[in-house]
């Protein structure tokens, strides 16, 4: 066989199949043949997929692809497998980098560590064709790396091939139909542990595959049902008084009680959902006893519910979230208290232990994510989540001190803008990032859901805004630090420079007027819980006004609450907040933090 005309005369056409997601088609001489999986003639019935459901199940099945990990070797399997891997993570939504952890800079190590003298990535051992058929899927994996030793790597494979070095443009096979029918039938075939794919010749080459088509079909799927709300000032408040806080919490209960898709299970529209059904439970059990027998029942079928989903891991989810999920039950559960309860309490506690990005999985001190939580997984941990399941394991009764706090605190402080503790130096877009000096946080190291401020020398730095100042807050009360200590008085400093219950302060509302109202009631509940843990019953603002945080703040949530005993968040339906079950849920759960223990209204 002349090898050489081999590549040149099929090398193009064997890498745009790479591209799709689909490897090279199989041979007598290929060990490992994949078939190619076309898109069926006949027409389906396809269910109303949006790209909010697709990104979902790409996010778990990508989570069930971390855990198939060879931690020692950084493998996902043969070179086929994690070159497959390594690119299914790169090309999602999500759009992940090798630095994100061990996950994939520990797979590119072992790729590149079968590159051979002439630039082929491939096991030894294999026939030319196979070699290439390798070559072709590590180089579909490396034109989606954008930094070293990845880019040299590629230039060789490159030539090997006799391609050129740069990033192909992705062949696009999507029409509408085709991407709707394609992922629907996907989605409902998922028969690993409800989110991976079985198939020849692995479960991990085949969820790699399907992640890779899932997400190139994205942009042909209808997205989400977008919410338009008009931008209006909040309305204004009167400090509550407690008997009105009372009122409006036995309201907002009713409502909620009303809303169960099934007996103890709440969601969006008809689609139940674990991660607010678990808010729901918490925010129903805010009401003081003796609560109404629907409000009563409502609970105890929650609660149930949250404990029939947990696993033998001790995490507690429907397949999603799972960090959320299980922190959010634990909240709820403690409240309850019965025996099965602190049961169950207990693994789920164990279980968020070891979830945090810490050695266990391969990440050290000096990594940007080490010592934080993610939504289920130490994927790309962010300060949310972190302080979610610092709340949790503190209710579970980890005690002050605990390693997981010590942990927390490396992440911690790589939220906050304070360069004489945060040592964060990374690369965006070719531009450096770092940490500034504000004193307020950050949603993760490096990044901002607020966006950058970009300084003259082009070095960006993540705005800190109002809901992760304050998660920042607590999470550092949690992790023991005294109330003088420099990096609780700088965050201190930059809530007390940017006092407001009218918005989420810290987003430019210039180019989006709606900006500054995201995460709204997320704002309102990270404000109550931080203040409420940091004890302080009047807070001075920068210009030396002191305000009873807690009547303020409970007026403005009883100010928002709707005719039906409801809140909703009308200027953004961000995260959520367009959903009335989850943002009532909220709304309870301020009422709740600005209210036990403080009959001084």
């Amino acid at each position: 066989m002349n090898f050489a005309a081999l590549r040149a005369g099929s090398g193009l056409a064997l890498l745009t199949s790479a591209w799709l997601g689909l490897a090279a088609p199989a041979t007598p001489g290929n060990q490992e043949p994949v078939p190619a999986r076309a898109i069926p003639a006949e027409p389906a019935q396809v269910a109303p997929l949006t790209t909010d459901e697709v990104k979902t199940a790409l996010d778990a099945a990508l989570r069930w692809l971390r855990t198939q990990q060879d931690r020692d070797s950084g493998s996902y399997g043969s070179v086929r497998e994690t070159a497959l891997v390594l690119r299914a993570f790169l090309a999602s939504p999500r759009g992940y980098h090798i630095s994100d952890g061990p996950f994939l800079s520990r797979a590119l190590e072992n790729l590149l560590a079968h590159q051979q003298a002439d630039g082929a990535i491939a096991q030894g051992g294999v026939n030319e064709l196979e070699r290439l058929n390798q070559s072709l899927l590590s180089y579909a994996a490396l034109a989606l790396v954008d930094e070293e030793p990845g880019l040299s790597a590629r230039v060789r494979l490159a030539k090997f091939l006799g391609i050129p070095a740069e990033n192909p443009a992705p062949a696009t096979e999507w029409t509408r139909e085709k991407a709707l029918r394609y992922a629907e039938r996907k989605l409902s075939s998922r028969d690993l542990e409800g989110v991976a794919w079985m198939g020849y010749p692995s479960a991990v080459n085949q969820t790699a595959s399907t992640v890779i088509r899932l997400s190139s079909a994205m942009g042909h799927l209808p997205k989400g049902s977008k919410v338009e709300a008009s931008v209006a000032p909040l309305p204004a408040l009167d400090p509550a008084t407690r008997e009105r806080v009372l009122q409006a919490r036995a309201r907002g209960a009713s409502f909620l009680a009303a809303q169960a898709i099934e007996p103890g299970q709440f969601g969006f529209a008809d689609r139940p959902d674990a991660g607010i059904t678990a808010m729901v439970a918490g925010a129903l059990l805010s009401v003081p006893e003796p609560r109404p027998d629907e409000v009563q029942a409502s609970i105890h079928a929650a609660l149930d519910h949250l404990l029939s989903l947990q696993k033998e891991d001790g995490s507690i989810h429907d397949g999603s979230l799972h960090n959320y999920v299980t922190s959010a039950s634990i909240l709820a559960l403690a409240k309850r208290g019965s025996e099965r309860d602190l049961a169950a309490i207990g693994k789920a506690r164990e279980y968020l232990q070891i979830l945090q990005a810490d050695e266990g999985e391969g990440y050290d001190a000096s990594h940007r994510y080490y010592g934080g939580v993610g939504y289920g997984g130490d994927e790309r941990p962010d300060l949310s989540n972190l302080q979610l399941a610092l709340e949790a394991l503190n209710v579970a009764g980890l005690k002050e001190g605990d390693e997981s706090f010590r942990k927390a605190l490396a992440f911690l402080q790589r939220t906050q803008n304070r360069s004489e503790s945060n040592d964060i130096a990374l690369v965006d877009a070719g531009s450096p990032v770092r940490g500034g000096d504000d004193g307020g946080a950050a949603y993760a190291p490096g990044e901002s859901k607020a966006g950058f401020a970009v300084l003259p020398d082009g070095t960006k730095v993540p705005r800190s805004y109002g809901s992760m100042t304050y998660a920042l807050l607590r999470g550092y009360l949690f992790a023991g630090l005294d109330r003088d200590d420099p990096r609780v008085v700088a965050a201190i400093d930059w809530i007390r420079a940017n006092w407001t219950l009218d918005l989420n302060p810290g987003f430019d509302g210039a180019e989006d007027p709606a900006a500054p109202y995201q995460g709204l009631f997320y704002y309102f509940l990270s404000m109550g819980k931080a203040l409420d843990t940091l004890g302080e019953e009047s807070f001075l603002d920068a210009a030396g006004n002191a305000h009873d945080w807690r009547a303020e703040l409970s007026g403005r949530v009883l100010a928002m609450q709707r005719p039906d005993g409801s809140w909703l968040n009308e200027n953004s339906p961000r995260w959520w907040e367009g959903n009335p079950v989850l943002a009532t849920a909220y709304g309870l759960l301020v009422l709740d933090a600005a209210l036990p223990g403080e009959p001084g209204y």
